[in-house]
């Protein structure tokens, strides 16, 4: 039964670290193409422009923070930046957002899309193994 225990913490520990690996690599993915669609062009658009350098900044400490602070709170700001990254463009594409109306065809907006979603699974399959992996504490009388 030991034996069990240990080869599930195992196996806990394993899909933690290929399930922050994916998180940091989604993050990283969306920051990388907010980058791209600001150097051509976002940057001259009020208030979106500075946002698309801020997610792209944000992305990369975001990504690094998961990858090297083995705590949970990186994991709970990967799904932040993925649910609000991916709600501004969902908003942008149905009634506009701040003056941007943006349309869901093209190769930067698909991988944006794709990247904050699995940015949000791969974090909560992360925390949940990583919960798995966490010693109990003793109840205390």
């Amino acid at each position: 039964m030991g034996a069990d225990r240990t080869t599930d913490g195992q196996h806990a520990g394993t899909l933690s670290t290929v399930a922050r690996a994916l998180t940091a690599a989604a993050v990283l993915l969306s920051a990388v193409v907010h980058l791209d669609l600001w150097a051509q062009g976002m940057s001259s658009v009020a208030i979106v422009g500075p946002a698309f350098l801020l997610n792209a900044v944000g992305g990369l400490g975001l990504a690094l923070a998961v990858l090297l602070w083995r705590h949970w709170l990186p994991l709970l700001g990967s799904i932040g930046f993925g649910v609000a990254t991916l709600g501004a463009f969902v908003m942008s594409v149905t009634v506009g957002l701040l003056g941007v109306h943006e349309s869901w065809d093209g190769v930067p907006q698909m991988l944006s899309a794709v990247s904050e979603i699995a940015a949000i699974v791969f974090a909560v399959v992360a925390l949940a193994a990583e919960r798995r992996v966490r010693p109990r504490r003793p109840d205390r009388p």
